[in-house]
């Protein structure tokens, strides 16, 4: 009997490259699982948008994503959101008054779709998030000011990024949304990921383990981050990236190559597959 039946991936710094590519590698190591009847999710803090931009090159077989960390769940194959919890609105007003009074700019994720204000995505290096400039302009809906469109529009929101100009920023930033009713992780350098109250991958996975009928037992989570960690702590094996941060691998069993040298490719062959894991594959 296999002793695992599903498997679920982190996006950045995971399952993608440093370039932000998804490897041969990997792409090959999916489609042989999916063929032998295996399950493979993505569980990741991008919206909707920003994972369908690899569905038809690199994730064709994979029908189920975990996005938002957890808020919003999305069937790739019907093209539907299938739950999405969302922030009150008036705490994501508060939210939206703390960031207008600091140096920092937010990405609002709506329905799947990320939202933000056109000239602070110009400037993603200054708030030293520039590697997801090209993202935003390709998948990101971009307004004159996304702060004002959320106070007249009050459209609903799964997920808040920020990305501040200083660790001090975000540091100041923590403490004070802190004190408000959400879920909130570090994230890159100096930004902070901000999800409805009790809200986690833990959460998302352990819905659609619900709705695919998988016990959490047969579940195998594998990231490198921050707001990885609770997906880690409910999946039956949990696997570190090499190149994951520390909190990540003092939680997990074991640990696979860096996302530069085929780590997900020997996550899925070694534990999911249970096959003999060889160089050959990579």
């Amino acid at each position: 009997m296999d002793k695992y039946d599903l498997i679920a991936f982190d996006m950045d710094g995971t399952l993608l490259t440093s370039n932000n590519a998804v490897s041969g590698s990997s792409r090959k190591a999916i489609s042989q699982a999916v063929d032998t009847g295996k399950k493979v999710v993505i569980c990741s803090g991008r919206a909707v948008s920003a994972v369908e931009l690899y569905k038809e090159s690199d994730l064709r077989d994979v029908r189920y994503y975990i996005c938002e960390n957890g808020a919003l769940l999305y069937d790739s194959v019907e093209k539907v959101i299938m739950s999405a919890t969302v922030i009150p609105e008036k705490v994501v007003s508060e939210i939206i008054d703390l960031v207008e009074q600091s140096d920092c700019m937010v990405i609002v994720a709506s329905n799947g779709h990320n939202q933000s204000t056109r000239k602070d995505v110009k400037r993603m290096e200054h708030f030293y998030a520039e590697r997801y400039k090209e993202l935003q302009f390709k998948t990101g809906i971009l307004h004159e000011d996304i702060c004002s469109s959320y106070r007249a529009e009050k459209f609903p929101v799964e997920k808040l990024n920020i990305y501040c100009a200083s660790v001090a920023i975000r540091d100041e930033l923590f403490d004070r949304i802190s004190q408000l009713p959400v879920t909130m992780v570090h994230a890159e350098e100096t930004g902070l990921e901000v999800s409805p109250l009790h809200m986690t991958k833990g959460v998302g996975l352990r819905r659609i383990c619900e709705i695919l009928q998988v016990s959490l037992d047969k579940v195998i989570a594998v990231g490198d981050s921050d707001n990885d960690v609770e997906m880690m702590k409910i999946a039956g094996l949990s696997i570190a990236m090499g190149n994951a941060r520390q909190c990540v691998k003092d939680i997990c069993k074991v640990s696979v190559g860096d996302n530069d040298h085929g780590g997900c490719a020997e996550a899925i062959h070694k534990y999911l597959l249970e096959d003999v894991f060889s160089e050959s594959y990579l």
